[in-house]
């Protein structure tokens, strides 16, 4: 599966996602790892009938109900298909903190950890096949999730992962940008610092407002400027002629971000 090139016809080794237009659910199917039929409360689909199919296209179940065959973005992949062993940085949040770094092609990225691979996924998505990502982690099962994750987006060749504590500082001196993602990021603020080219920005996430106040309080020991810290509140409403209001539920508090320019 490659994110963002989508071929014209499909093929057999493509991950897609079959869209019920009633519902308005989807499922994700791989059909590398899927042979034969898809059984659904709706009846049966043949998998191979999809393949040399258009997206855009419908397939009927033997029970003639239709599914809109669409290719898999890398919001669904996330969101659906991403192998999680960690708490992830949810798109509302990840999007924003590509933005504010100012990720770009070309770019030389560093995050400490890598969790489950959501945000090494982001990266590698905006800085192309010219950028780089280094990302640090100490835990071997992190590593092998990450990777096979990044794998299955086609981004491995953009992401160096090196497996290391942070404690022992990063190799890198000219980093366009920094984003930790760890327990205690203000331990971590000199080698951040150091790693950092004039005018790098520095990205935090945490959960705690005592982890902000900590961050907060180190940060200022060092030469950083515009400081902001914020949080994103997501709020999705139904999207239903007539009924029109606010979803039940809400995507709420995820985490604090800090942000800072190194001068």
């Amino acid at each position: 599966m490659s994110i963002g090139s989508v071929m014209y016809r499909i093929k057999e080794d493509d991950t897609i996602i079959l869209y019920d237009n009633e519902s308005q659910k989807k499922r994700i199917i791989s059909l590398k790892f899927s042979k034969g039929r898809l059984n659904t409360d709706k009846g049966f689909i043949v998998l191979s009938d999809i393949v040399g199919m258009k997206y855009g296209d419908t397939i009927s179940t033997q029970l003639g109900f239709e599914y809109t065959v669409l290719p898999i973005n890398l919001f669904d992949f996330i969101m659906k298909k991403l192998n999680r062993l960690t708490q992830i940085v949810y798109p509302k949040d990840a999007a924003y903190i590509a933005f504010k770094l100012d990720v770009k092609p070309g770019d030389t990225v560093i995050e400490s950890g890598i969790g489950s691979g959501a945000m090494s996924c982001v990266f590698a998505h905006y800085i192309g096949k010219n950028g780089r990502l280094i990302s640090y982690e100490i835990r071997d099962e992190f590593i092998e999730n990450a990777y096979s994750n990044i794998k299955k987006v086609g981004f491995e060749d953009r992401v160096e992962i090196k497996h290391r504590d942070i404690a022992e500082g990063f190799d890198e001196t000219d980093a366009d940008s920094i984003f930790l993602d760890v327990k205690e990021p203000w331990l971590y603020l000199r080698h951040a610092y150091n790693a950092l080219k004039a005018g790098g920005m520095l990205g935090i996430l945490i959960p705690t407002v005592n982890q902000a106040e900590e961050t907060l309080r180190e940060l200022n020991l060092f030469s950083f400027i515009d400081l902001e810290v914020s949080e994103l509140l997501l709020r999705k409403y139904k999207p239903t002629p007539g009924r029109f209001r606010p979803q039940d539920r809400m995507g709420a508090h995820t985490a604090f971000m800090i942000f800072a320019r190194k001068i």
